[in-house]
This record gives structure tokens, sequence and C-alpha cells, in this order.
């Protein structure tokens, strides 16, 4: 039975230098080229993410931004879905940069990011070098962008994770990033992994009970709920353990994945 097998990217399929590992590559292509099928579902924007489609030779949908973003990379496809986050909400947040003591504010889309300052920009983070076009301005930002992503202290990411809730929970879901700086990421209402892997299960014809999802932080909960196999790795977050339906024996950074579906697909 063909199986769409969902994978979330930083803390689940990455290991520690962020990187899908040879063992990784080679149990997922395996599983590939048994007649399975791989999907990315990740909370990074597509820029910050194609390398590994590309490494895994993937030709299925992807989700980025949580399920702000389903589309298949470098073709036209008429399932293709962006949500948007209002851009008045961005400037609004952004106001409270010193109140929240944020790093950053950046905003994105499918094809370009805007970020407040350059002071604590990374060319390796956002893979880009940027110019005044990329300044998170009303100028320059003058459509909405599908995902907001803002850095506070260490700290404090819980505590303005809680504020934000409470000021635009009704209209935002604000979710913990699994890389290793403190990142909010911040989408539309209802926007969330699990949307986006039905929409590819769908998409390939793959029943609910035949999707497995692997994954480590908050915003993979839904998704291992979805799945009809959910997998939390070894290194994941206590809550996304109590929901899922197995934990992995090793960590991200011990091929915990590949181990896994290694056995469970039986592709010794």
């Amino acid at each position: 039975m063909k199986k769409l097998i969902a994978i979330d990217l930083d803390g689940t399929t990455l290991n520690a230098q962020s990187l899908i590992s040879n063992k990784t590559e080679h149990i997922l292509k395996k599983a590939i080229a048994q007649g399975h099928y791989v999907s990315i579902a990740t909370g990074r924007p597509y820029r910050l993410s194609h390398q590994f489609y590309q490494q895994l030779n993937l030709d299925t949908p992807m989700v980025n931004f949580n399920g702000g973003l389903v589309h298949i990379p470098d073709k036209v496809w008429d399932r293709e879905r962006a949500s948007s986050v209002h851009r008045d909400i961005v400037f609004d947040i952004l106001s409270q940069k010193s109140a929240l003591n944020l790093d950053f504010v950046a905003a994105e889309n499918k094809e370009t990011f805007f970020i407040d300052s350059f002071d604590y920009f990374d060319s390796a983070f956002f893979a880009a070098e940027p110019n005044e076009k990329n300044l998170l301005t009303v100028q320059n930002m003058t459509t909405n962008p599908t995902s907001l992503m803002i850095c506070p202290a260490k700290d404090r990411v819980d505590q303005v994770s809680e504020v934000l809730t409470k000021e635009y929970g009704k209209i935002l879901d604000i979710r913990t990033w699994g890389g290793a700086m403190p990142i909010l990421e911040i989408v539309a209402k209802g926007i969330q992994k699990a949307k986006g892997v039905a929409e590819v299960a769908d998409f390939l014809s793959i029943q609910q009970k035949d999707v497995i999802a692997f994954g480590d932080e908050h915003n993979d909960e839904e998704m291992i709920e979805y799945a009809g196999w959910g997998v939390a790795m070894n290194n994941a977050a206590d809550r996304i353990k109590e929901v899922s339906n197995d934990i992995t024996d090793k960590t991200n950074d011990e091929d915990g994945l590949a181990d896994y579906l290694e056995k469970y697909l039986n592709l010794n």
C-alpha cells in the first residue's frame, strides 16, 4: 500500500548541522523507489528549503510556512494555495518591537522577504544578500505577506507568544520554530501543516490512514494528530510525544527518522 510520508525539516529530517544526512537521504529515496510519496511540510519558506527538495529529487507538492503555502516547486499547479496575513497587522506588531524586545521582524511570501533592520541579518539564515528593497517598510511591502517571522530574546519566546496570542489569537496562529534560533512563526488563523498535508494527500489520492508524519515541535502537533500514523522524534517536545502514535528510538542527529522508516516500511 502506497504511503504519503510527510516530513518536518528542523529537528526531524535535518541533523544538528541543518543537513540531511547520507543515510536519511538514502532511506527516503529508497521509500520513493518502492512507490511511496515523500512530501516536505515545514515552517520554512521555500527559499530556505528548496535545497532539501532538490536533494531528495522530489516532485510532490510541498508545504511551506506551516501550511501557508502549498505548491509544486518550479511548476504551474492549479491547486497551488497561499494564505496571507494582513499587512496592517505586520506593521502593528513592528510598532511593538521595543516593548516585546524583538531582535527583528520579518515578513515573507513565496518569492521574497522583508526585514525591519539589517542589524541582526544573517545571510546564511535568510539564504540571500539583502538590499534596500528588502527593508520592511510601507513603501516596500505593498501586498499582504504569507507569513510573519519574529525573533524574541531566547528567554522571552513563551512570553512574547502569550502576549501576541492574547492580542491576535482570533485571527493569527503563532507557533515556535524547531530550529536553533528563538523564532516565532505567524500565519493566518486555521493555517497549519495538517491542512497542507491533507491537500497533498488528496492530490496524490492517498487516504488519511496511509499518511505517516514525522515531527518534533509544536507546529507539528495537528499534522501528527491528522496522520494515520504520527511519529514524534526522540528529541520532540513532550506535547508532540503525547499526541503521537509512536516515538523514534533515536534523535534527529542520530538519523532517527531514517532508522524508524527503514524498519516501519521494511526497507532493508
